[in-house]
């Protein structure tokens, strides 16, 4: 393999995690920016999503499976959150402490569970036909160079889910009030706005996106209880990289972490290029606080 296919590799594998953690960090970036509420389940949503993907191929079939999985782990771990931000969430608002230990404890609930249903072991989806193989580059200085499929297709998921994210926020009347509470959460409400309401859907469309998240990255990975844990650190890192309320950061962060990831994998192990990123995070806010983006509001102003 000569050196341009093997450094072309490796950036297409930045990008391909860089879309992995947009999927994974878009719906923390919500609830974590307009809520300021630390959802340590959400790991646990990407769990739920690919067992939901799991459960609908040996339902319907692999190819027929798959997508009828995506949309019900979008909905079912949308539902999920709607439920939890309405019985847990909502009584712990302004209360940061307990409301990181009591998502812990819904994490660890949802982890025995899934441990109970599937078993300790991990379950794998089969990918459908149509996104088996891969595309091969020939006849240029990157000859040899493969792309798996389902490697494209997370990512034009993620692009997907981005413009979908964007058009709700920026387009819609929900997207309105969403950016008013995010501006003033207390003039917001005084001037008629449901922030309770307002909360629900962007928590509910934060888990309905890990869900989603869930079921495409059941194509790359099995579906194990603690296959959320492995992704939660690395979206938060994204978040606070690319700023809190800023989905372009976000989109920014994602791609920072990806590229970086990938290219420090060339020269040493996956642990040490971890640390490195993690080194990398500390020095950049130290710089910039706020991260790459951050939108201004009265509560990170007063924060």
């Amino acid at each position: 393999m000569s050196e341009s296919v093997l450094v072309a590799g490796q950036l297409f594998n930045g990008i391909s995690v860089a879309s992995i953690l947009l999927l994974a960090a878009l719906g923390l970036a919500l609830s974590f920016g307009l809520m300021r509420v630390i959802n340590m389940a959400h790991g646990e949503m990407l769990m739920m999503g690919g067992y939901i993907a799991y459960v609908c191929t040996l339902l319907f079939g692999k190819s027929t499976g798959f997508l009828i999985g995506l949309v019900v782990a979008f909905f079912g771990a949308a539902a999920f959150g709607a439920l939890m931000e309405a019985t847990l969430i909502r009584k712990l608002y302004g209360r940061p402490l307990d409301t990181l230990l009591a998502t812990w404890g819904v994490s660890l609930i949802l982890q025995q569970a899934a441990r109970s249903i599937f078993g300790p072991i991990g379950v794998e989806v089969t990918a459908p036909s149509w996104l088996a193989g891969s595309l091969a580059i020939g006849g240029t200085a990157l000859t040899g160079l493969s792309i798996p499929l389902v490697r494209v297709f997370i990512i034009v998921v993620a692009a997907i889910v981005l413009g979908g994210v964007t058009l709700l926020i920026m387009r819609t009347r929900l997207g309105m009030l969403v950016r008013a509470v995010h501006q003033d959460r207390g003039m917001a409400d005084a001037l008629g706005a449901d922030t309770r309401w307002v909360d629900l859907c962007v928590f509910s469309l934060g888990t309905g996106i890990a869900g989603l998240a869930g079921a495409a990255l059941t194509l790359i990975a099995p579906v194990t209880p603690t296959v959320g844990q492995g992704y939660i650190v690395y979206a938060f890192l994204v978040v606070i990289l690319g700023g809190l309320g800023s989905l372009a950061g976000t989109l920014a962060a994602a791609v920072i972490v990806g590229l970086f990831s990938a290219t420090a994998q060339i020269v040493t192990s996956q642990s040490f290029s971890d640390v490195l990123l993690l080194v990398f995070v500390i020095v950049f806010i130290q710089f910039r606080p706020r991260g790459i983006a951050s939108s201004r509001s009265r509560a990170l102003d007063e924060a």
